[in-house]
C-alpha cells in the first residue's frame, strides 16, 4: 500500500485527505470522529469575534436527478464562542497528536488583533493557521473575508502582520472571485505565507423560487448572494491550483487543493497539478464521514499500480500545460463510429449538425433508428459527439497522419512552420 504521508508547507499528515473550514468542522466532536474514520487533517470552522447566523442557509443545484452538483450557502464563520472553539481544539490535539489540526482565522483588519487570534491559535495547540481571505458573503460586507482576498496589498500587508507572531506554518486561503488568482498568490508569498489553499467559494446566486420570486435559501422572503462549492466547481479550482503551479514568482510554493474534491480521481488531478493536500467539504456534507475510506484505498492503490510515490505524483502534469499558442495545429484526428455499438440515437447527428461542424451523415434505418457516419473532410476532431454519446466506446477519436511536423501558433506566425490542409471553410 502506497505511503500517503504528507507535507503541507510543514503540517504533517498521515495522508492528504483534509476537511475544509466548514459545517463538518464545526466542533471538536466531528473532527474526532473525522479522524478516527481515517481523515489525515481538520482546517477548523474559522474563527473570530462571535456572529449570528440566519436560520436558513443551503441551497443547492440538482442536474438531471443528481442532487448537490452545487452548493450554495451563505452561513458565515462560526457561531460558536471562542473559548470553546480553543478548549476543543486543544482536546482534539491531545487524543490525536499525529493527526493535523489547522485552525482558520478570520478577524477585522487590525495589527493587534490578528495577533491576539494567532496567539489564542497555537496557544491552543493548532499544527497551522490559514487565513480566511475567501469567503464572499455576510464577513466581506464587514471588511474581511473576500474584501481582503480581493485586493493583493492587503493579502500581503495582513499575512506579514500574522507572521510577526505565528510561530506555526500559515497558509493563506484565497478567493476565485478575482480576475487572476497568480496576483492573490504573489501577495501572500510577499507577505510571508509558507503556502497558499484554494479555491474558496465562488460568489453566487443558486436560484430562485418561482413562486416567491426570492433567491434561494429564502430568509423570510428575502435572500442573498452566497459561496459556491461542490463538484460543480472543480475545473475551475483546477485551473487556479494549475496557475500558481505554473507561474514564475510561485513556482513550488505549497498548495492545499480545495474544490468539488468527491473522489480519489479528483484528489490525484489536484496533486498531479501541484497540491500537497487536499481538502474535502461539500462530499462530506452529502455523504458524511466514511467516504474517506475510499478516497485513501482508491488514491493509494492508483500509485501502487503507476508505481509512482506522492511526491513524484505531485506537479506531475504541470510540464504538460501550455498556453494555446503553443499546441500543435498539425495534430489531427477525426471521429469513428462503431456501427457494432451505436444505437441509433442520432444524439451526435444532432450535437454536430446545429451545435459543431456539420460532419456527420444521417439516414433512417430500416429499424427506424438512425443510421450515422462520420464524414472526414468535415470532421474537425472537436470531440462533441464522442462527449453526446450515451455508450461509452462508440466514439472513439482517432488520430488522422497529416505527414506534417509539429507547428504551432507561435512557429506559424513566425514562418517557422507549416500548417497541415485544414477542412473546407476552416
Amino acid at each position: 500500500m502506497a505511503d500517503l504521508k504528507c507535507n503541507t508547507a510543514g503540517i504533517i499528515s498521515p495522508n492528504p485527505f483534509w476537511l475544509a473550514s466548514a459545517p463538518p468542522t464545526n466542533t471538536g466532536d466531528q473532527i474526532m470522529r473525522a479522524f478516527d474514520a481515517g481523515w489525515g487533517g481538520a482546517v477548523w470552522k474559522t474563527l473570530g469575534e462571535p456572529i449570528v447566523n440566519v436560520w436558513s442557509r443551503y441551497g443547492s443545484v440538482d442536474i438531471n436527478g443528481v442532487k448537490m452538483m452545487g452548493l450554495n450557502n451563505i452561513e458565515l464563520i462560526t457561531d460558536r464562542p471562542l473559548d470553546v472553539n480553543l478548549k476543543e481544539i486543544y482536546e482534539v490535539k491531545k487524543r490525536y497528536p499525529n493527526h493535523a489540526v489547522i485552525v482558520s482565522l478570520m478577524v477585522e483588519s487590525k495589527r493587534e488583533a490578528w495577533h491576539e487570534i494567532v496567539k489564542k491559535a497555537e496557544d491552543a495547540g493548532g499544527d497551522g493557521l490559514e487565513l480566511n481571505f475567501g469567503c464572499p458573503h455576510g464577513m466581506s460586507e464587514r471588511g474581511m473575508g473576500g474584501a481582503v482576498g480581493q485586493v493583493p496589498e492587503y493579502i500581503e500587508q495582513i499575512t506579514g502582520w500574522v507572521k510577526e507572531v505565528a510561530t506555526v506554518p500559515v497558509l493563506v486561503k484565497l478567493t476565485p472571485n478575482i480576475a487572476d488568482i497568480r496576483y492573490a498568490a504573489r501577495a501572500a508569498k510577499a507577505g510571508g505565507g509558507d503556502g497558499v489553499s484554494l479555491i474558496n467559494t465562488i460568489n453566487s446566486i443558486i436560484g430562485l423560487d418561482l413562486d416567491t420570486l426570492a433567491p434561494n435559501p429564502p430568509v423570510n422572503g428575502l435572500g442573498s448572494h452566497g459561496g459556491f462549492c461542490g463538484p460543480a466547481v472543480k475545473p475551475i479550482a483546477l485551473n487556479m491550483v494549475s496557475q500558481i503551479g505554473t507561474d514564475p514568482e510561485t513556482l513550488g510554493l505549497p498548495i492545499s487543493g480545495i474544490g468539488g474534491v468527491s473522489t480519489w480521481r479528483d484528489a490525484a488531478e489536484f496533486i498531479a497539478l501541484g497540491s500537497s493536500s487536499v481538502q474535502v467539504c461539500t462530499a462530506v456534507m452529502h455523504y458524511g464521514f466514511r467516504i474517506i475510506e475510499d478516497l485513501v484505498d482508491g488514491l493509494s492503490n492508483y500509485l501502487d499500480e503507476k508505481g509512482m510515490t506522492m511526491d513524484e505524483l505531485r506537479g506531475a502534469s504541470l510540464p504538460k500545460i501550455r498556453d494555446w499558442k503553443e499546441l500543435d495545429l498539425n495534430y489531427k484526428v477525426n471521429a469513428r463510429i462503431d456501427q457494432e455499438k451505436c444505437i441509433g440515437c442520432g444524439l451526435c447527428y444532432t450535437a454536430c449538425e446545429d451545435g459543431a461542424h456539420q460532419a456527420i451523415f444521417s439516414r433512417r434505418r430500416e429499424d427506424g433508428r438512425t443510421f450515422v457516419e462520420v464524414k472526414p473532410d468535415a470532421c474537425v476532431g472537436c470531440n462533441l459527439c464522442s462527449l453526446v454519446c450515451p455508450v461509452d466506446g462508440c466514439i472513439d477519436m482517432v488520430e488522422i497522419p497529416t505527414g506534417f511536423d509539429p507547428c504551432s501558433w507561435e512557429q506559424y506566425q513566425s514562418g517557422e512552420g507549416k500548417l497541415a490542409p485544414r477542412p473546407a471553410g476552416h
